[in-house]
């Protein structure tokens, strides 16, 4: 028998191989034997009758479990076989949970230890109750937010949703005999960070790498931030070129809407609040990054997400309510929406990147080409791209002169003139104030 995921092999034996049965215990059981080489030749034990004795109290004394301690021979060589048989509960040594993966041995922390001890405990982290608070502590707002998306999405009724807040809560599933779990905290409390630190979004803008222009930090119930986090990041935190088909305005944003949006939701319903590090948006003049601490599912990769999947929610409570909401569906076809929102947008596919405890999904930006290729199909040539031109600076820039816009656009100054001559009598700008102060309005 060679060594592999459930087999060791062991000159002798050594009380720190406790860590190993440990680890065998919490996955899926396993064998160690002792008196055999790394190839798996038996060398054979002096002591067998002792370790016979020790090795059973020290599995039970240490482990509180019991394994099968067995004596064999080969060529007159004793050894001794241990077996594991994986445990139904949580199996620590000296306070350390040890978690047998492949051919090695991992003592689990942070999100992996949390993700593991939900899994044989069959609690959830958001299902823990939190005793003391009240449905009168939550936030108002945050319930008039739920009830009219879950409404405007025809997912729940008027008759549905004329239920008071108590009721409400319990109807999501959210109450236990002991008090209101996380998941109803996080989702309608004013101030969930109280219990849960780092529930919250943080937004940057970075003209670089390293260069912090500005950036927000959006508090509150998860339904508090995602009716907020996207609307600020597409007011304060994008430029969008603004051409027109006749009279209609139309802003191109670098992201498309609903891929944004649909990344944003998945990242709150997802995250594993346990970490304490809240959700991270970072914005760049050609990409953007949305991030957040997780677990991923045993087997999963990036490619797995990139095509058709089962839903699989890290937080099924929050999932729950979102669902009824109308912000997200149940059947893990998210990521593909992102896909089509993004081809239909002209941007390149989503990037996955997976690390030890979070995953980061990267956004491309609509290329300057790109736009300009808008530009000339609506506009039919130069002159109605040369317009778009004029009304995009002037939007960035009311009160630029046009000798200076004329320098910008590398265009002659006369033909700045025609072009805001026509604009003009066509009702798309006007001159605001004199020559020295004025600025140009643009009109929708």
């Amino acid at each position: 028998m060679e060594e592999n995921q459930n087999v060791e092999w062991k000159t002798k034996w050594r009380d720190e191989y406790l860590k190993w049965i440990c680890g065998f215990a919490n996955a899926q059981g396993g064998k160690i034997y002792i008196g055999t080489a790394d190839d798996g030749t038996i060398v054979g034990v002096q002591n067998s009758k002792v370790l016979l004795e020790d090795i059973p109290n020290k599995i039970q004394t240490m482990l509180g479990i019991v394994a099968d301690v067995n004596l064999l021979s080969s060529n007159d060589k004793e050894y001794i076989e241990i077996i594991v048989k994986p445990s139904n509960f949580p199996v620590n040594y000296k306070g350390e949970y040890h978690y047998r993966s492949g051919s090695t041995k991992q003592q689990l922390k942070g999100i992996a230890l949390a993700d593991f001890l939900v899994e044989k405990t069959g609690v959830r982290w958001e299902d823990v109750p939190v005793p003391g608070i009240e449905v009168e502590d939550l936030d108002k707002d945050s319930f008039d937010i739920f009830r009219r998306e879950a409404l405007r999405s025809k997912r729940m009724t008027q008759a549905d949703l004329r239920i008071s807040n108590e009721e409400l809560i319990d109807s999501l599933g959210l109450q236990t005999e002991i008090g209101m779990k996380r998941a109803a905290i996080m989702m309608f409390h004013r101030n969930p960070e109280k219990w849960i630190p780092g529930c919250y979004t943080k937004i940057g803008k970075f003209r670089s790498a390293s260069d912090l222009q500005y950036q927000d930090e959006v508090h509150g119930s998860l339904f508090l931030q995602a009716d907020r986090v996207i609307e600020l990041i597409y007011l304060k935190y994008l430029k969008a070129p603004i051409t027109y088909d006749n009279m209609t305005r139309i802003e191109t944003y670098p992201y498309p809407k609903d891929a944004v949006r649909e990344a944003y939701y998945n990242a709150l319903i997802h995250s594993c609040w346990f970490s304490g590090t809240p959700i991270q948006i970072r914005i760049e003049e050609e990409a953007m990054y949305i991030s957040n601490d997780c677990v991923f599912p045993l087997g999963w990769t990036a490619e797995t997400l990139m095509h058709r999947h089962r839903s699989k929610p890290y937080n099924p409570s929050i999932a729950n309510a979102f669902f009824r909401a109308g912000y997200v569906e149940s059947w893990g076809r998210g990521i593909q929406k992102i896909c089509e929102s993004c081809r239909n947008h002209g941007t390149a596919q989503p990037e996955y990147f997976i690390h030890t405890e979070d995953i980061m999904v990267k956004l491309s930006a609509i290329s300057q080409e790109e736009i300009k290729k808008v530009l000339i199909r609506q506009h039919g040539g130069l002159n109605g791209g040369l317009e778009n031109e004029i009304i995009q600076t002037l939007t960035e820039e009311p009160g630029i002169t046009q000798k200076k816009m004329s320098e910008k656009l590398n265009t002659p100054v006369r033909t700045i003139q025609r072009a805001l001559k026509k604009l003009r009598e066509e009702g798309l700008v006007e001159r605001v104030g004199g020559k020295k102060y004025g600025y140009w309005e643009i009109h929708k």
